[in-house]
């Protein structure tokens, strides 16, 4: 039967309509026919069921999910412009997603301030009317300019709320083993270059005489100045400069 219980709600029942009852459904809501607008929540639970469904490995509740994306659903009911030449169900599917996103977003594991959160919202809003306008995706500085705001800030609120991917997420399945996020995550401190590069780095400091390698060590790999290091060994910083440079020159011919 594909029968789906959803917050009590058995989904196979649910009526379905066709663009004309549709319209005049939208005309009679429009008008202040309350019946008319629960009909048209009722007939469009399907849509958000299937919207639901697409966040199904997030892990959260689905009942919670639905009743949000009913929100989303009776937000683009009550919104929906009939004289625009689109279905209905393709100007409410982005508010949908855009209302279980947003919900996702302000009860992730990671909190992300008020302020934040807000500029990232307008951002998101900014770029979808730059989209509707130019009829292409909009550039950061073009979504900065709109909103009056620096475009490093506006970069780094929408990276603040962006959703967290765990390494275990499966990327490609072809049946077999799956790929996951993990896999594709490379180690910078344990490949096979850092490791050449150090070996490298290592015998071209043997080269070196013991005055020299103490120089590069303390200046390169204790962080110390050449004033530091004069002092450290009893000579002028002068004497130091001079030697370092004669020591990299060296290090040059064998990295």
């Amino acid at each position: 039967m594909r029968k789906v219980e959803v917050c009590g709600v058995n989904t196979a029942k649910l009526p379905v309509l066709g663009n004309e009852e549709m319209r005049e459904l939208f005309y009679a809501a429009k008008a202040g026919d309350k019946e008319a607008r629960d009909k048209l929540v009722k007939c469009n639970l399907r849509l958000v069921l299937s919207i639901v469904q697409r966040f199904g490995s997030r892990g959260e509740n689905p009942d919670d999910l639905f009743q949000v994306g009913c929100i989303g659903l009776l937000k683009a009911i009550d919104n929906f412009d009939l004289s625009l030449n689109v279905r209905f169900s393709t100007y409410a599917v982005p508010m949908i997603i855009g209302e279980i996103r947003r919900y996702l977003r302000d009860n992730n594991t990671i909190r992300v301030s008020r302020s934040v959160r807000d500029l990232a919202y307008k951002a998101l809003s900014a770029r979808d009317q730059l989209a509707a306008e130019k009829g292409r995706e909009p550039k950061i500085a073009e979504v900065a300019e709109r909103l009056a705001m620096p475009a490093d800030q506006v970069v780094f609120a929408l990276d603040a709320i962006a959703e967290p991917v765990s390494l275990f997420e499966p990327i490609y399945n072809d049946g077999g083993d799956p790929i996951y996020v993990v896999d594709q995550v490379k180690d910078e401190k344990a490949g096979d270059q850092l490791w050449t590069e150090q070996l490298a780095i290592a015998n071209a400091l043997a080269a070196l005489n013991e005055r020299e390698q103490k120089i590069i060590g303390l200046r390169f790999f204790v962080g110390k100045t050449q004033m530091e290091v004069a002092e450290e060994i009893g000579i002028s910083q002068a004497q130091v400069s001079r030697l370092e440079k004669n020591a990299l020159l060296r290090l040059r011919k064998y990295v």
